[in-house]
């Protein structure tokens, strides 16, 4: 699909041999926050998932791709479609960049290329993000592509004994 290759990356559907990738990042505390995680996950229930990764987004309500670097053919991060809603015509967005890939351009792209996929092929007429306030290089990256801070959820996540706001971002299609 022409849609999904850029040109430092490509996103692809899930893949057997994407465990091990899959359990590196799902078990990096350091992402727990955004993902909503607050336990390990094993390698049995992530091969159990990427069993189940060939549901169709109208099924499942949910969309995950890797995003692979091009030259290699190596994952470097995941890219979410989820609480996908065609009667509303709209999805959330979430990217996971592996931390030594990232602000290498990798997320820009990989947004790119997924805005594009969801506008023209699940006619989504919006997206939206759920961004922690101190998340500075998501607002950065989710503003750069035309995402507009439509609300604050104060004291919305708490973590490491601190309450935080979410803002949420919001793209409607033109």
């Amino acid at each position: 699909m022409q849609t999904l290759l850029g040109e430092h990356i490509n996103l692809r559907a899930l893949e057997p041999e994407d465990l091990e990738f899959l359990f590196q990042m799902e078990n990096n505390e350091s992402f727990w926050e955004i993902s909503h995680t607050q336990t390990p996950f094993s390698k049995y229930v992530l091969k159990q998932y990427l069993e189940n990764a060939h549901l169709d987004i109208y099924e499942a309500k949910q969309l995950r791709l890797i995003i692979e670097e091009k030259s290699n053919k190596k994952p470097i991060g995941m890219i979410d479609l989820f609480d996908f809603n065609p009667q509303h015509k709209r999805a959330g967005i979430g990217i996971l960049i592996h931390p030594s890939f990232q602000q290498k351009g990798f997320a820009f792209e990989a947004l790119t290329l997924l805005k594009k996929y969801t506008f023209t092929y699940l006619d989504v007429h919006q997206l939206y993000a759920n961004i922690t306030s101190d998340n500075s290089k998501s607002i950065s990256l989710f503003e750069k592509h035309q995402f507009k801070k439509v609300g604050i959820k104060k004291d919305w996540l708490f973590n490491e004994g601190k309450f935080k706001d979410e803002i949420l971002f919001q793209l409607i299609k033109e």
